[in-house]
């Protein structure tokens, strides 16, 4: 266990210092969702309800978070180090985990932009919008990663993970809007746990049978 946590630090270190040095993948996910939500704001009448505005975030969300996972494989298919990552004497959960803590940063980063400007376009979100933001990532995040190793051995990659992809966060947006707008932001937290842990074990479990076909 010891050694699957160093060789997953060490491989998000790495993609995060890569990210340092190139910057191409986190000003494109700033960039897209602020525009996003500032078109969104204009182009709403200004009476816009709390809930259509929640939607609103969470597709401006799950649409940054897939502009991530697009990239999360670049690096490695560009450079053909793909096998080379695979090959390496370490646990392949550990390329699962280390890919999605370095998405999840980015991810986090962009939100640490996005949702003040949601908060001054629209309405200002709870504790409880926050949790199901943090929940939302970790799920994003887990499958995304799976399904962008999937999408990057593709010939249609840029098609391919969009398609793998967006079916399966439909319920992280389900949850998401449910705990920034719902009647029952609590049911709508435990169900976010509850996808997170059984997609959790699920990836972490298939992903070694996933990077080797």
């Amino acid at each position: 266990m010891t050694g699957l946590v160093a060789d997953s630090a060490a491989l998000a270190r790495k993609d995060l210092l890569l990210e340092l040095r190139a910057r191409e993948t986190l000003p494109a996910m700033l960039l897209f969702v602020v525009t996003a939500l500032v078109v969104f704001h204009f182009a709403l009448p200004a009476d816009v309800s709390d809930r259509a505005a929640g939607g609103l975030l969470w597709v401006a969300i799950v649409f940054t978070a897939l502009l991530g996972l697009t990239r999360a494989f670049v690096a490695e298919r560009e450079q053909g180090l793909l096998d080379a990552l695979v090959l390496t004497p370490c646990d392949r959960a550990a390329i699962w985990i280390g890919k999605a803590l370095a998405v999840l940063a980015f991810l986090v980063a962009a939100e640490i932009v996005a949702l003040p400007a949601y908060a001054l376009f629209f309405t200002d979100l709870d504790a409880a919008a926050i949790a199901g933001v943090a929940l939302a990532d970790l799920g994003i995040c887990s499958v995304g990663t799976l399904v962008a190793a999937m999408a990057v051995a593709g010939r249609a990659r840029e098609l391919l993970l969009p398609l793998l992809f967006l079916p399966l966060a439909i319920p992280i947006v389900v949850g998401g809007v449910g705990a920034t707008v719902g009647d029952d932001p609590a049911k709508s937290l435990a169900f976010l746990a509850l996808y997170d842990a059984i997609f959790a074990i699920l990836c972490f479990a298939s992903f070694e049978y996933v990077v080797t076909e």
